[in-house]
């Protein structure tokens, strides 16, 4: 991806809660249509750079650059604006359980996209659900959905604001092994298809294998090492080939 204008651009952030200092100068950058996978031990600060990455935590030093704007002193409403092009996984799908899931399309959908009409709803609700393969699943309730589904689901729900970054949070979390590869063989055709930038956040080696053609370590709230897997599973640094056992 050398010479690609970077969508993301994070320069030395650092943030602690209280006492604990999370991150201690993270340093990354992610290219148009690249995919790169973060992994860590818990609590290494994965989930907390991403969530610095849209502005729902802020940061207590450093510079976060996403589409070239430096997301630092925005307001609510540039921040909102920018968010809309920006796609979150949650780690559990974060469904609504009261609502089908025609319902929970439709309310992400009428929440990003103002004064949309009903024709058009349906239409993107059709086509997020081809996307992942439930589009019989459209009137049913989260409950009556297995845990891969919700997953699908969760996805569908990403991709109906048709997002240029994806931020994933351990979307094969909770799967079986079959499942789980079925989740990374999806987000890997949805990079294809609709050429999104994404970072996955997982401690699926399977999973980082799959999607990722750049692996970041984070360690003690630094990035430890960088490379493909192979480089990383071939790595002299005993603490990073712990991953790959």
């Amino acid at each position: 991806m050398k010479n690609a204008i970077p969508v993301i651009d994070i320069s030395n952030i650092h943030k602690a809660f209280g006492e604990n200092e999370v991150l201690k100068g993270v340093t990354l950058s992610v290219a148009t249509g690249e995919t790169l996978v973060i992994l860590g031990r818990s609590g290494s600060g994965k989930s907390v750079t991403i969530k610095c990455l849209v502005g729902l935590v802020p940061i207590d030093k450093g510079t976060i650059k996403v589409f070239g704007t430096d997301i630092i002193n925005l307001n609510n409403r540039e921040l909102n604006k920018l968010r809309v092009r920006i796609g979150f996984m949650f780690q559990n799908g974060a469904l609504y359980d009261s609502m089908s899931v025609r319902q929970n399309l439709t309310f992400t959908l009428k929440h990003h996209t103002k004064d949309i009409s009903k024709e058009a709803i349906e239409i993107q609700i059709n086509e997020a659900l081809e996307n992942v393969g439930l589009i019989e699943a459209i009137d049913k309730m989260p409950a009556e959905l297995s845990g891969g589904m919700r997953k699908r689901i969760g996805m569908a729900r990403t991709l109906i604001i048709k997002p240029e970054i994806i931020l994933y949070d351990e979307p094969t979390s909770g799967l079986d092994t079959i499942t789980a590869r079925e989740i990374s063989e999806l987000m890997l055709s949805i990079q294809k298809k609709y050429k999104t930038t994404s970072i996955v956040i997982t401690h699926d080696m399977d999973c980082a294998k799959l999607t990722g053609k750049r692996i970041m370590i984070l360690k003690d709230g630094v990035i430890h090492a960088e490379g493909t897997y192979a480089e990383l599973k071939k790595s002299n640094d005993e603490w990073v080939r712990s991953f790959f056992i």
